[in-house]
């Protein structure tokens, strides 16, 4: 394990929600702390209109690929962030958990997932401010 804090994402379909907090998170810690996402049901590819809001900030993730939850993964990770995954999600001792109630952007209209996206761009800047002053 790293000396870096490191936080895993998870929600269903790794497709929306985790994906862009961790393009958040990639954008405001950079490399001073190691992010992961996955999903308990990996989509095909992310939501395209999660990545068009996300450019619109200037955050690329069009790069990224819905990844399945491993046990590697979560036990690697120092906070493990879920997202409307609920039973889905393993518990790991020890770890820091967080469940942050978001609406899933899959299916809504551009303006919702807008929303979507600022409601986890403050809660990543919260996040951020948490890790690298502890």
């Amino acid at each position: 394990m790293s000396d870096r804090p490191s936080v895993l994402f998870v929600c269903v379909h790794n497709a929306g929600r985790s994906q862009m907090a961790a393009g958040w998170l990639r954008q405001l810690a950079g490399d001073r702390i190691e992010i992961r996402s996955a999903g308990t049901a990996p989509a095909g590819q992310v939501n395209p209109v999660a990545v068009a809001v996300m450019r619109e900030v200037g955050i690329d993730i069009t790069d990224q690929v819905p990844r399945v939850l491993d046990v590697a993964a979560a036990r690697g990770s120092d906070v493990i962030i879920t997202m409307g995954c609920g039973d889905a999600c393993p518990h790991f001792p020890g770890k820091r958990y967080e469940d942050w109630k978001l609406d899933d952007p899959a299916g809504q209209p551009i303006d919702t997932v807008r929303r979507i996206r600022d409601e986890i761009r403050d809660r990543i800047q919260v996040l951020t401010g948490q890790l690298l002053t502890d």
